[in-house]
């Protein structure tokens, strides 16, 4: 017995989420290139529905969020009752951690993946393994060879943040095939509507198949509805039925449901983004590379840098310079990767004076 409450065993091992600064002390005009928000900014349609929401903040949402699931439905050709909406997907993920997870179970992720993985296994009171990645990518036979008889959950971000890197359709379903059929694969698909390559999908065609996939995504990144914290899960009828049971009865706000229907519905500002994303996208990982400088291969909307770790030329060097200039880039230590740095793509004037600050940095001319 002690004299004062204390958390349940593993909440005190949880190294706290710490996001991507957001300010640059004695700077003008900062850019803030470290949260993976999109310059574009949300639809237009979206704002005034958000607007139009904020006259009956006397009423409580629709607990069920059926509009927005209808919507989501419309959108990719799904039953709307499979579908669970939440604030944001790492609110998802928890709920799917406290629905699956006990006491003594383990759940896997890639070395590099979103640091709510752990977060959410340790709260439910279960371990978190890691599998190693090669060349920054999850790798399928390392997930496999990780599950053990207390394997309960194996998370995959798809592509994965702060890497950037994906695998294949082909590797996902063979993935799952190598699981037994009572562990649940959660494919976090946060950066899925950026993604430009023939062989990846989402996850939707294998939750539509399956009895234990679930596919995560978000209203964050390129709907930039980031403030609203909105996310939805797609799965069998079976796991929405287990999450519903164990999610907030209004867990949505009501303006997020009104924005979330409305930007979804606006495929032009959805376009519009992509298009911006993957010009700059291209342009950011050439610059950078010409400067003498690593950058993983990304198919989101960042880029992961990497620094030698020669003084006066590391990451936190860099970041430092960086800030000073108010360009703000991600720091990404905590997820293992000391020597890099994780930048937006932004806009225009953004992404060109990064690149010219990093060459300033490293000393080279213009």
């Amino acid at each position: 017995m002690t004299d004062r409450p204390q958390p349940r065993p593993g909440v005190l091992d949880i190294a706290p989420y710490i996001p991507g600064k957001s300010s640059a002390p004695g700077v003008a005009k900062v850019f803030k290139l470290s949260s993976n928000e999109t310059p574009l900014g949300p639809s237009p349609h979206a704002i005034a529905a958000y607007n139009e929401a904020g006259k009956h903040l006397e009423d409580y949402p629709d607990g069920a969020a059926t509009a927005l699931r209808e919507a989501i439905g419309q959108t990719f050709g799904l039953d709307p009752a499979r579908i669970v909406c939440g604030a944001g997907s790492d609110d998802l993920l928890n709920l799917i951690a406290r629905a699956y997870l006990k006491d003594g179970d383990e759940a896997i992720h890639a070395t590099h993946g979103f640091l709510v993985y752990p977060i959410a296994t340790l709260a439910a009171g279960a371990k978190p393994v890691v599998a190693p990645e090669t060349d920054y990518t999850a790798n399928v036979d390392h997930l496999l060879s990780a599950v053990t008889a207390k394997t309960r959950v194996v998370f995959l971000a798809n592509p994965n943040n702060p890497t950037g890197t994906y695998i294949s359709f082909d590797e996902v379903k063979r993935l799952h095939r190598g699981l037994p059929p009572h562990v649940l694969l959660v494919l976090d698909a946060a950066y899925a509507e950026y993604v430009d390559r023939n062989d990846y999908e989402a996850g939707i065609e294998l939750v539509a198949t399956s009895e234990n996939v679930v596919m995560c995504r978000t209203f964050s990144k390129i709907y930039g509805l980031a403030a609203l914290r909105l996310g939805w899960m797609y799965g069998p009828a079976h796991i929405v039925d287990a999450v519903n049971r164990v999610r907030g009865p209004f867990n949505v706000n009501a303006p997020a449901i009104a924005a979330g229907i409305a930007a979804i519905r606006d495929t032009a500002h959805v376009e519009k983004a992509r298009a911006h994303n993957k010009h700059w996208l291209a342009w950011l990982t050439e610059e950078i590379r010409e400067l003498g400088l690593k950058v993983t291969p990304s198919v989101a909307n960042f880029v992961l840098i990497h620094f030698p770790e020669t003084p006066g030329r590391t990451a936190k060097e860099a970041d430092a310079f960086l800030t000073k200039r108010g360009l703000i880039l991600r720091g990404v230590a905590g997820y293992k990767l000391p020597h890099a740095l994780r930048m937006t793509v932004g806009g225009e004037e953004a992404n060109r004076l990064v690149v010219a600050a990093l060459r300033d940095f490293l000393g080279k001319a213009a």
